[in-house]
């Protein structure tokens, strides 16, 4: 007997202990994370039981007729334990998809946890899109990724980067200085996009309060220790993820964002475990290719691992 039901802020904790338990669950998924910007959407995560236990979860959001997996996160998709198997997951996605079509969603827009955040094998999911949800691929972004166990050497841009920082005097260190970061970052995405960042100043303190261990703000400083660069990465099990990277005038001649990441993945995370993903150099859903961003992940070693979309609508599943 499986039964699905929507999510209630009286759930939380039974939420959060779920996802501590899971294949595939990154602190992205804690509703203290989550939550944070609960007011941009109308919350329609759901919890699935299985004989009166819990099962499954779905992180997601509804806009109109349509349930996203999730428009605030980078991905989402079912979050599920060791012990799922694939005919039970697919007659998990047949009693969500009842249940959806009968609430009058009609159309699900799903964005699947990349296998390298998995701790466990967990795509049991992409069998039940195709043959369950008969979904369409609809958006393929694709990220730079490096094996922390299996670093390459530098490409000969980013050694050169290096030099010349370290000539320079520049330094690097984690910083609490979220406030001087962010002001880069802003300056830049206006100067070059006329956008800001995503979160807010306001918004990244409140997560780095709430997930101190987890959000980690790395910066570069030039010979006279003014801040000229950094990035924020998000430490998690199994993925080292930058959420941000962002240098100022100065850093960029200097080569300070070369000399960062030599330090964070030489020194600070020397003999980890896992995945250091650079995230997606993609835009419009993956149609742009942001040819010189790549290159400079690429320069770093990393190589492709892509972040996909699916669509399917509800009726497809019940008629």
């Amino acid at each position: 007997m499986i039964e699905v039901k929507q999510y209630t802020q009286k759930k939380a904790q039974e939420w959060n202990d779920f996802i501590e338990q899971s294949r595939q669950g990154t602190f992205l998924f804690n509703r203290s994370y989550m939550d944070y910007h609960a007011d941009r959407f109308q919350d329609a995560s759901l919890m699935i039981y299985r004989k009166e236990q819990l099962y499954a979860l779905l992180p997601a959001n509804r806009l109109g007729d349509t349930l996203y997996s999730h428009q605030g996160l980078t991905y989402g998709g079912l979050i599920t334990k060791k012990q799922a198997t694939t005919a039970e997951i697919c007659e998990v996605f047949i009693r969500i998809n009842e249940y959806l079509y009968h609430s009058g969603v009609q159309r699900v827009i799903y964005k699947p946890t990349p296998w390298i955040y998995h701790c466990y094998p967990a795509e049991e999911d992409l069998y039940a899109l195709t043959y369950i949800c008969h979904a369409q691929l609809t958006a393929r972004d694709i990220s730079s990724t490096i094996p922390l166990d299996s670093l390459m050497t530098f490409g000969k841009d980013r050694r050169r980067g290096v030099r010349k920082a370290t000539r320079a005097g520049v330094t690097v260190r984690e910083s609490k200085d979220l406030a001087t970061f962010w002001d880069i970052l802003d300056k830049n995405l206006t100067n070059k996009y006329a956008t800001h960042p995503v979160h807010s100043l306001e918004e990244l303190t409140l997560l780095h309060s709430r997930f101190p261990n987890s959000i980690r703000l790395f910066m570069a400083y030039n010979d006279k220790g003014i801040a000229i660069g950094g990035t924020i990465i998000y430490d998690m099990p199994q993925v080292v993820h930058t959420q941000y990277i962002s240098a100022s005038p100065e850093g960029k001649r200097l080569g300070a964002i070369d000399l960062l990441f030599d330090y964070i993945l030489n020194d600070v995370y020397a003999n980890h475990k896992g995945f250091f993903d650079f995230g997606k150099s993609t835009e419009e859903e993956g149609k742009i290719l942001n040819t010189t961003l790549i290159f400079q992940k690429e320069g770093f070693g990393g190589r492709g691992v892509c972040y996909d979309c699916y669509t399917w609508e509800t009726r497809s599943v019940i008629e």
